[in-house]
């Protein structure tokens, strides 16, 4: 069928062709096949010509691919290890270790530069989310073999893309001195003066945490000191010096999924890292969701899915090029490699999407995301913020009625289906 609409309210050109599929649903059984149960063409009236043949082809090849990357989706979506949904960390048997379990306060935390988390406790550290402690010299051995050093004040992975002799490596610092290394190897020359790689940063720091470009005002690195912040420019040297007296005194810090996070006790505390605002809720238990512990459930309340269970809602990549699978009440960022793959509820990013998503695709700084007949438009470039007026119906916002199982966008139109 096809319509030819007056007026629509669309708010741009490449709304000009809209199709609309209604089909039976890809799940995860690699045997499935689309069957299309009609096709309604909708015409914007100053629209661009009618889909020649081999642009019916082309969608249909994106189809195939959105299809393909499903499938292998899922599975990632099933081995996903986001920090809660392991199962509890084995009891300590060995007496000298020390139980993160037990509310203690982290001397460090930093991922590595394969995005594996590492946090630190005197002379020993956890690798990863969840497990035991285990001696700091078995993974960095110079911290105490070498250099008798068994504990370190601060340590941080360094953002700096334009230096690759550099980018990726973790810093650690005690004193008045730093270490880095790569692949758990030290480099060469150090450890050295914090002064040498770091004018201007003073000794004796209680936390430091990366700030890239974008999340700051240049590529940057933080640096506590009671409630002082000096944040060090990584390209010009130079440091910067405030006072965030409504932070909590941090004993370490760590970035993660573009988050700042101060951890202070048992407790941790997220913030803005160029304000040092205080997100509301906290201060929060780290046990409930930095780790696994008994009697501490997690804050997310989900579980990891099985492939056999797992069904992929949506997909989508925004202009920033940050890429999202969405299956039931939670989500997944795909691009996070240097930070690991972890789920969360769709309501930690979009709080008005409360009961899932139907479709999703993104156009023009902007993400949407389609529930029922309704749509939700979301300002990519400001955080996700809602656009005044949203959710709308979907006939008042596209001019479509009916179901909505997928949609993606296509050279000068999106395809609804």
């Amino acid at each position: 069928q096809s319509h030819v609409l007056q007026q629509p309210k669309l708010h741009h050109p490449a709304y000009a062709n809209i199709h609309t599929h209604a089909h039976s649903y890809p799940t995860c059984q690699p045997t499935h096949t689309f069957h299309y149960k009609r096709q309604v063409q909708l015409l914007h009236s100053y629209s661009s010509p009618p889909q020649v043949p081999h642009q019916r082809t082309s969608s249909g090849l994106h189809t195939m691919e959105l299809f393909t990357k499903t499938l292998f989706l899922c599975l990632a979506l099933a081995l996903t290890n986001g920090a809660p949904a392991h199962p509890q960390d084995a009891a300590v048997n060995d007496a000298a270790l020390p139980d993160r379990c037990a509310g203690i306060e982290f001397d460090a935390i930093t991922p590595d530069e394969k995005g594996n988390m590492l946090f630190f406790k005197g002379s020993h550290l956890w690798p990863g989310f969840h497990g035991p402690a285990q001696p700091s010299n078995e993974t960095f051995k110079e911290l105490d073999d070498m250099h008798n050093i068994g504990h370190v004040d601060a340590a941080f992975r360094i953002h700096n893309t334009e230096n690759p002799d550099d980018h990726d490596h973790i810093y650690f610092f005690l004193d008045d001195k730093v270490f880095s290394y790569y692949n758990h190897t030290l480099k060469d020359g150090y450890p050295k003066e914090i002064q040498e790689d770091f004018p201007g940063v003073p000794t004796h720091l209680d936390a430091a945490v990366e700030c890239p470009k974008g999340e700051c005002i240049a590529d940057s690195v933080l640096f506590f000191k009671g409630n002082d912040v000096h944040i060090y420019d990584i390209t010009t040297k130079t440091v910067k010096t405030k006072t965030w007296s409504h932070l909590p005194v941090c004993t370490s810090a760590t970035r993660w999924l573009e988050h700042y996070y101060c951890f202070h006790g048992h407790n941790f505390t997220r913030f803005h890292p160029v304000s040092g605002e205080v997100s509301s809720g906290y201060p929060k238990d780290a046990r409930r969701y930095f780790m696994t512990c008994p009697n501490f459930g997690h804050g997310g309340h989900y579980k990891v899915l099985k492939c056999s269970e797992a069904k992929i809602d949506a997909i989508t990549t925004d202009d920033k090029g940050k890429s999202y699978i969405f299956a039931g009440p939670i989500y997944m960022r795909l691009d996070t490699h240097r930070d690991g793959l972890h789920a969360f509820p769709i309501t930690r990013a979009w709080k008005e999407v409360t009961s899932g998503v139907d479709a999703v695709f993104s156009y023009t700084n902007k993400i949407y995301l389609i529930k029922g007949d309704q749509v939700y438009i979301y300002n990519t470039a400001a955080h996700y913020t809602l656009i005044e007026g949203y959710p709308k119906t979907l006939k008042e916002e596209l001019g479509i009625e009916g179901h909505v199982d997928a949609a993606f966008p296509v050279p000068m139109n999106i395809q609804f289906m």
